[in-house]
């Protein structure tokens, strides 16, 4: 029975460090004025919060296949998207909410049809869920800051992550890079 107490109260000794170290950091993350964490950050530098909006008000800002895409999961045909082959610097963010996701840096030809990137610009800004919707394991890829569906991400990349994010075209908006003047 004693050592049972003793296993428990080393076990709490050893927790304490971990507990106080998570609480620091959530301390001390950005808090905006709203009392949200700020957890975005755009390609000039503002933070920003999620997004959260009804099926309206998401219908209203959205065309319907940028709706059927990123707010019911759908995907574009192949070869179809107008970003798929585009092949100017810049950076592809969600078509909901802006967030920058994926640079040309990191785009390539896989021949899928769809935009292929290795790696996204923060792997925050990306979430991953499991996805059984054709009867296979596959793995979602969403928006973390709005929710919206992007695509699927597969292990037959390129070299340096072996990653095949593969993207709808209707679920990014391109910002060209700005040449300087």
């Amino acid at each position: 029975m004693k050592s049972t107490h003793i296993s428990k109260l080393i076990i709490s000794i050893c927790l304490i460090p971990i507990l106080m170290t998570a609480c620091a950091q959530k301390t001390s993350k950005e808090v905006n004025q709203t009392g949200m964490e700020s957890n975005f950050v755009d390609t000039k530098g503002a933070k920003f919060d999620k997004i959260h909006k009804s099926p309206e008000e998401w219908q209203k800002e959205l065309s319907k296949e940028e709706y059927y895409i990123l707010r019911e999961k759908g995907t574009e045909r192949a070869f179809t998207g107008d970003l798929w082959d585009n092949k100017e610097s810049g950076t592809y963010v969600c078509a909901g909410c802006s967030l920058p996701l994926f640079s040309s840096e990191t785009k390539y030809r896989s021949g899928s049809g769809w935009p292929s990137f290795y790696a996204p610009i923060d792997a925050k800004y990306v979430k991953e869920e499991t996805d059984r919707m054709l009867g296979i394991k596959r793995t979602e890829i969403l928006c973390n800051r709005c929710n919206g569906h992007l695509g699927h991400v597969f292990e037959d990349g390129p070299k340096p992550t072996g990653l095949r994010y593969c993207i709808n075209s209707a679920s990014l908006d391109f910002q060209p890079l700005k040449k300087p003047e």
